[in-house]
């Protein structure tokens, strides 16, 4: 029995053992306890802290974005300031246009008016050749000038167009064919131009020629032996054969005192 069993002594002699034991495992409980709640704080806090990092790195990166926008949005506003600076500089340059356009639309039409009073008197004085269609012209520019459906510009290069047309008859021959009054007869003939020096004039069989005279203001007919070189010019106006040295007679001009 006593060999099997601890003695009452040596129980007195654990128990304060044992009793210390329990109390360390009660300490080391709750030092266990505290660890797994400072782990789990740590673990919360943590999670605050990752969340702030996110938090925070989201912010940085607005940030960085909003800091590029507002550099881009300096650099619009430069190139702005400088297209307005532009375009009031073109502002004041289109006024001042402006203002020089309304004097010269004062101006041009005295201009062109004098223009087609030249051009008429220039017209009735030199060689009647293509007296139809250079009257014709003249009254539709006549007629232009005082339309309000037609810019300045345009009636001014219309002007222009009519001056450059009848400086181009002084270097040209022509060979066209009209009717023409002759001592109370009319007749169809061949008009011969030769630049605005001279104009001849050949009925249709060939058997009457004739040249207008500036002095006379008139007709003069010619002597037959003219017949033949009045029809080689009229074919090479026409370009209907070479051009060759013509004979012809040709009024001289006036002189004046």
């Amino acid at each position: 029995m006593i060999n099997s069993w601890l003695s009452f002594r040596q129980l007195a002699l654990l128990l304060p053992l044992f009793v210390a034991q329990s109390a360390w495992a009660d300490h080391l409980g709750d030092a266990v306890k505290e660890t797994i709640q400072s782990n789990r704080s740590a673990a919360k806090s943590q999670l605050k802290i990752d969340g702030l990092s996110d938090q925070t790195g989201k912010m940085l990166e607005e940030y960085r974005l909003l800091l590029k926008e507002t550099e881009t949005l300096q650099t619009y506003n430069d190139q702005l300031k400088k297209l307005l600076v532009s375009q009031h500089s073109e502002e004041q340059s289109l006024l001042r246009q402006l203002q020089e356009i309304e004097v010269t639309q004062r101006e041009i039409v005295p201009f062109m008016l004098n223009m087609l009073d030249s051009l008429e008197a220039f017209i009735s004085l030199d060689v009647p050749f293509l007296a139809e269609e250079r009257a014709q012209r003249l009254a539709r520019l006549q007629e232009m000038i005082g339309r309000a459906d037609v810019t300045q510009s345009e009636k001014f290069r219309r002007i222009l167009e009519a001056y450059q047309i009848e400086n181009e008859y002084g270097r040209t021959i022509e060979a066209y064919r009209a009717d023409l009054d002759l001592n109370g007869a009319s007749y169809t003939v061949d008009f011969l131009r030769l630049g605005r020096l001279s104009l001849y004039y050949q009925t249709l069989d060939g058997k009457k020629t004739g040249v207008w005279s500036q002095k006379a203001k008139g007709w003069q007919a010619l002597s037959d032996r003219y017949n033949r070189t009045i029809s080689n010019g009229l074919q090479i106006a026409r370009k209907q054969i070479a051009p060759d040295l013509l004979k012809l007679p040709v009024p001289v001009p006036e002189m004046k005192q």
